[in-house]
């Protein structure tokens, strides 16, 4: 019995496709808050460059495993900061035209934009310690 509800919760989830299209499924921490899912360019527009805080975009790819340990460090010390500054997750294969615009050769990059403008950008892997010395830059602290 046990099984069968467990099978009937697992297939009752939507499909991994899905999940990537409209970012996680689970978790409503004020950390996931203050993190997101890039839709399309207009979301960009709106959630990344006009928005009235720092923005941290985080440009990856599934495939990407420098990406997969990066993404969840940064959003870490993103949520430690309590609303100070955001964090944008961009696929640059779901959004390749917005990788393009903002010159992404390479994954993980990762930009800084205060007001809709680049104002600090790296591309790798960093630890903790460097990824807070960027976000403390950002947010002027």
């Amino acid at each position: 019995m046990a099984q069968r509800l467990a099978l009937q919760r697992l297939l009752s989830l939507p499909a991994r496709g899905a999940l990537a299209s409209h970012g996680r499924a689970f978790g409503t921490s004020a950390g996931r808050r203050s993190t997101f899912n890039v839709q399309d360019g207009s979301d960009f527009q709106d959630r990344v460059v006009n928005s009235p805080k720092p923005v941290v975009v985080d440009f990856h790819a599934q495939w990407c495993g420098p990406c997969k340990i990066l993404g969840p460090r940064l959003e870490k010390l993103v949520s430690k900061l309590e609303g100070k500054v955001l964090m944008a997750k961009v696929d640059i294969d779901d959004h390749t035209d917005l990788a393009i615009e903002y010159e992404v050769s390479a994954v993980p990059t990762v930009l800084a934009m205060k007001n809709g403008d680049i104002v600090d950008k790296f591309v790798g892997i960093k630890d903790e310690d460097q990824l807070e010395a960027f976000l403390k830059k950002l947010i002027g602290a």
